[in-house]
């Protein structure tokens, strides 16, 4: 084998050796993630170097691509507060796991992807079941009159699960971390109230505190049990974003060789794949992505199901939401599923002061996190910054609505790309290619559906899933998607 076939081999093997870790560990960990993205990258201009081509073709995708970062940049630079939004410019990077994606991935490499994909978002769905089970954090019974955590408005009920990012099961450990931490040194606290995950921040202990018997006067026995999975990572929002993307893929899977094979083996690992993922969903008691999971699912089946098997399908997806608004009444707040809890009208509030704004600067936006610094000055409510909790104000109130209108034109074009593909995919023999098509285009949908009342598209770990998932799809819509059969 000559040197060059040897660096090219080499280097496509680094490549998909890359994006292995990252599917592997998309659904756990951002920085397992990145780090599997980066060997990618290493393995893509190896082999790029040695054949003196980036492996990529022109698409439908580049022009809007291109403009979108263009006005993101200019967005930032005529920020209301620059600094801060030309930082931010830093979490566009995503949109490189697109290109890399297309770039060198093959038919082999994307069905062992998408297999490990699903086996990982199983693996975090019994790890949160174990989770739930063993309970999180210690509930506050009384809070001491000179207890540190008085000042951060923790109440009795509330529940302390980390602090200064560790975690603890009991007062005697939360004691243990103010007694070890650097005196006078702000530390973040993250509780449970309400139903609701909040982090506090600004936790200071004096050297006098740390010297008494229980420095975070504190007093509690039981873990809480009732909490919104988020699998080994901190944010259920994410967790449940990643599930949703999983679940499709693994349910399109499924319901593709139910078609074309009936009932085979491969239908019957993917029907219990969707199980374990949609129960590991409903655990996050997100409503929201709840929703958006049914009505991908919905697509999925309408493009793929026939006669008597839409009727079991449409009972079985019953089933999921009533197991979601079980865990939803149970581990939220009170009147959650009718969407009159407190972080309900929180974000109908918030909702209408972004609204309110946008025609203040509908060109270049505020600018991306500019709003962190003028909260309650541009008529947020709170103490509590959050976000818009929704893509499309979110993108208009910081980037503008060109921006949107750009964002919702490649949206649109994703969709109609891989649904085009996904009935040419149909009529052939390949069905694990069909399977992913399929999934891909109900993972889709479930995503945009959720954009609607999440900022999704700011989430970095759910993105960097999206744009991987679009360049696989993109990949298999292309003319000779089999012709690139390596490992």
């Amino acid at each position: 084998m000559s040197t060059q076939l040897f660096s090219e081999n080499l280097g496509q093997r680094i490549a998909i050796a890359g994006l292995l870790i990252y599917v592997a560990f998309a659904p756990h960990s951002v920085a397992a993630s990145a780090i599997g993205v980066a060997i990618a990258g290493i393995g893509w201009v190896i082999r790029s170097v040695r054949t003196r081509s980036l492996g990529l073709s022109r698409s439908k995708f580049d022009l809007i691509i291109v403009l979108l970062l263009v006005w993101t940049g200019l967005s930032a630079v005529l920020s209301e507060e620059p600094s801060i939004s030309i930082a931010k410019l830093t979490s566009q990077w995503s949109v490189f796991i697109f290109y890399l994606t297309r770039a060198v991935i093959t038919r082999r490499s994307a069905l062992l992807m998408v297999s490990v994909l699903i086996l990982s978002g199983c693996v975090g769905t019994l790890y949160s079941a174990f989770d739930l089970i063993r309970g999180r954090g210690v509930v506050v019974e009384s809070i001491g009159q000179r207890s540190p955590f008085g000042r951060l408005e923790i109440f009795p009920g509330d529940t302390i699960w980390r602090v200064g990012g560790r975690r603890v099961y009991s007062v005697a450990e939360v004691d243990s971390v103010l007694r070890g931490a650097a005196v006078n040194t702000p530390l973040s606290v993250s509780i449970i109230s309400q139903g609701e995950h909040v982090d506090r921040q600004g936790l200071v202990v004096s050297a006098v505190e740390q010297q008494a018997t229980s420095p975070s006067g504190l007093t509690g026995s039981l873990r809480n049990h009732r909490f919104r999975a988020s699998g080994w990572t901190r944010h259920y929002e994410t967790f449940a974003e990643i599930l949703q993307i999983i679940a499709q893929l693994a349910l399109g899977f499924g319901l593709a060789h139910l078609r074309n094979h009936g009932p085979n083996k491969y239908f019957r690992i993917a029907l219990i794949a969707v199980a374990l993922l949609a129960l590991g969903l409903a655990f996050t008691a997100m409503r929201t992505v709840i929703v958006a999971f049914a009505l991908g699912a919905c697509l999925v089946a309408w493009r793929s199901l026939r006669g008597a098997h839409k009727v079991v399908f449409v009972f079985a997806l019953f089933f999921v939401i009533a197991f979601g608004a079980v865990v939803v009444s149970q581990t939220r707040a009170r009147n959650a599923l009718a969407l009159g809890d407190p972080s309900s009208m929180l974000r109908f509030q918030i909702a209408r002061v972004g609204l309110s704004r946008i025609p203040v600067h509908p060109l270049f936006g505020h600018g991306m996190d500019a709003m962190k610094r003028h909260w309650n000055e541009w008529g947020f409510p709170g103490k509590d910054i959050l976000h818009l909790h929704s893509t499309p104000l979110q993108l208009a109130f910081d980037r503008g609505l060109p921006v949107l209108v750009l964002w919702l034109w490649m949206m649109a074009l994703f969709w109609t790309e891989i649904a085009g593909a996904e009935k040419r995919a149909s009529d052939l023999s390949d069905t694990h290619v069909y399977g992913i098509l399929l999934g891909g285009l109900g993972a889709l949908t479930g995503f945009l559906a959720s954009s609607l009342v999440n900022y999704n598209y700011g989430d970095g770990e759910a993105v960097m899933l999206f744009w991987w998932l679009m360049g696989v799809c993109v990949f298999f819509s292309s003319r000779d998607p089999l012709v690139r059969s390596g490992p």
